[in-house]
């Protein structure tokens, strides 16, 4: 944990909750996973205080939808306003709220509503933390799609590159080695999405470059063309935030098994 603590050194989170309860939980899990003191804001005009009282910019927002002096989710908008990353800790939910929340842009919600709430969210917040060590390349042909795509990763924390076609991605993945996931498009005039991966494929191994593939085709065997082509993810348009986001993380989070599976053994 003194890795977390040290990687995360100097970060300003605020925790904007009127929980007793759950201020305790989460002050206490955040102290003892990353060395994190986050800053408790129990009603409105407190998170209002927090934000003027300091220049020191807030990396990070956890907040419930209401608080005493915000009951209409004042406090929310605040935070989106401000355009502060933002985590919605929650105990109301339903499909029309989770829309709502999604179209603010947050990073994430958490729901109440079991034991490992608090340890789901100390994940989220780790993730939200250390995306900033993954770039990743979305490539696509469509302005709109580049756009939309490069917006949610970067909403993460992600560092992101965009190319317009498979020959523009192979010359960004040559001059920057650090990238480690590509989200690429299947239908591109130059270099179509099965192309472009098997070229990639043949310098370009798994253990170092993670490549999702995404259409708006409704041919169901798109998907094994391109896992035979040597992609490791495949999805259909159109596609939930969340899938997307648990689709990234699973593929960096491999990426990341392999690297550390190759340094342990040459260290043996």
């Amino acid at each position: 944990m003194q890795y977390f603590g040290e990687m995360f050194a100097g970060a300003r989170i605020i925790l904007a909750e009127d929980s007793n309860v759950f201020t305790s939980m989460i002050s206490k899990r955040l102290k003892e996973l990353f060395d994190i003191d986050v800053e408790i804001c129990r009603n409105f005009e407190e998170l209002q205080l927090a934000y003027d009282k300091s220049s020191e910019p807030i990396m990070l927002a956890i907040s419930n939808i209401n608080l005493p002096g915000a009951e209409k989710g004042e406090a929310l908008e605040y935070l989106v306003d401000l355009s502060i990353p933002t985590i919605v800790f929650t105990g109301t939910f339903n499909e029309g709220l989770r829309d709502e929340l999604m179209a603010k842009d947050i990073v994430d919600y958490i729901l109440k509503d079991n034991i490992f709430a608090v340890d789901l969210l100390a994940e989220a917040i780790c993730r939200f933390l250390t995306n900033k060590r993954h770039h990743v390349l979305i490539v696509d042909d469509s302005a709109t799609a580049r756009a939309l795509l490069s917006s949610r990763l970067r909403r993460y924390n992600f560092r992101v590159s965009v190319a317009e076609s498979g020959a523009k991605a192979l010359e960004i993945l040559k001059a920057n080695r650090d990238i480690g996931l590509m989200v690429t498009d299947y239908n591109m005039p130059d270099i179509d999405g099965f192309e472009l991966t098997r070229r990639i494929r043949a310098k370009i191994g798994s253990h170092q470059l993670r490549i999702i593939g995404v259409s708006s085709s409704s041919n169901r065997l798109l998907s094994a063309r391109f896992l035979k082509a040597g992609g490791n993810d495949f999805m259909l348009r159109p596609f939930i935030d969340e899938e997307f986001y648990c689709r990234v993380n699973q593929n960096l989070d491999t990426l990341l098994q392999i690297q550390t599976m190759k340094k342990e053994r040459a260290v043996a």
